[in-house]
């Protein structure tokens, strides 16, 4: 198995578009044309995860945290990233990071928690903006539906739980060609008007080189007359956080202790809220705090994250439960949602789930 496929089996669920700015996604270690031999998926990429790689004949590490965000200066070993960047280097082994790109896609790190939580009618807390744009192009009628067609197997057109979704003018175009052109239709050196249509398509950014190419692949002009326009929308399919609903409601206190078992968490911090009854439930694997807002406006009684921080369980006041089960807590099932995913586009190949526990933080209960 060469590298570079397993990449794109998980680009193409995670774009790296999709990352936030801080973000260090992808491959951190290793070559794309390399041969891969196994695949060990952790959390976190850590010396013990190295040696467990090793010891597993494992050549590739799928981690959901990256082991370096910033800029490495030095690389002598005096701290555990580096000493983790040296030993996967000596010993050939690929770390590749799916992270935040992970976090803000539907099907995604909070899709899992959703699920394990049997929650329905889930839907993204926090849309993303700047990820669509507008693509425009105008070619002869008689080629437009050949055109769209190319456009819509790039991927472009798809709205929600729509596809092959366009707007389309029929209009006249004009142009004339100098001595160095060669027209497809009509003479150079003279006035052309031809029956043309303009074709719309919404897209993701990170569609855009491949719908390029579909574009000059189907189009049959010389000179190809296009448009790629920002729109402001937000992004209902990507973005922070997830909500949905519980199957039938239940006081606050039933469901932290559902929350507690399903979760597979040594300790719940809360804040109590007496009499509550729960019914819709926001998540956020990590460290989501940043989304309590979000959590309140959407009227959430519930929202489950880590990391929280002692004066921001204040900014609750009253209106929210904020169930902090953890960090590590919080996320662990990634590993089980990259095996998944692997597993279904190679059913085959070696891919192992670790057996070590990374979270830093042990609980005295």
């Amino acid at each position: 198995m060469v590298l570079q496929e397993i990449i794109s089996c998980l680009e193409k669920i995670a774009p790296p578009k999709f990352q936030e700015g801080y973000d260090n996604c992808g491959l951190i270690t290793g070559n794309s044309k390399m041969q891969i031999t196994g695949v060990l998926i952790a959390l976190d990429c850590i010396e013990s995860i190295v040696d467990e790689a090793i010891e597993n004949k494992c050549n590739l590490i799928v981690a959901h945290h990256p082991i370096v965000f910033s800029g490495l200066k030095k690389i002598n070993g005096k701290n555990y990233v580096e000493r983790v960047i040296i030993k996967a280097i000596k010993n050939d082994i690929a770390i590749f990071a799916i992270h935040t790109n992970l976090d803000n896609v539907s099907n995604g790190v909070n899709a899992r928690i959703c699920e394990i939580l049997g929650l329905k009618n889930c839907k993204i807390l926090s849309p993303k903006k700047d990820l669509l744009r507008k693509f425009v192009t105008y070619c002869p009628a008689e080629s437009a539906e050949k055109v769209r067609q190319a456009l819509w197997k790039a991927g472009a057109g798809e709205i929600g739980n729509y596809n092959e979704v366009s707007f389309n003018l029929s209009g006249t175009g004009t142009f004339r060609g100098n001595e160095n052109s060669n027209p497809v239709v009509g003479d150079k050196g003279i006035l052309n008007r031809e029956p043309e249509e303009r074709i719309e398509i919404i897209y993701s950014v990170h569609q855009e080189s491949e719908i390029l190419k579909a574009l000059r692949a189907s189009h049959p002009y010389e000179e190809i007359a296009y448009e790629l326009i920002p729109i402001e929308n937000a992004w209902q399919n990507v973005g922070s956080g997830m909500i949905g609903e519980l199957e039938k409601s239940m006081p606050i206190m039933e469901f932290l202790i559902q929350l507690k078992t399903s979760m597979n968490t040594d300790v719940i911090r809360y804040t109590p809220i007496e009499g509550k009854v729960v019914s819709k439930v926001a998540v956020c694997g990590g460290s989501g705090s940043f989304l309590l807002k979000d959590a309140i406006s959407a009227e959430a009684d519930v929202f489950v994250s880590g990391d929280f921080k002692y004066h921001q369980f204040f900014d609750t006041e009253g209106k929210i439960v904020v169930a902090d089960i953890g960090h590590f807590e919080s996320e662990q099932f990634t590993i089980d949602l990259l095996y998944d995913i692997l597993k279904q586009k190679f059913p085959t190949f070696a891919i192992r789930k670790t057996g070590i526990n990374t979270n830093p933080i042990t609980y005295l209960t």
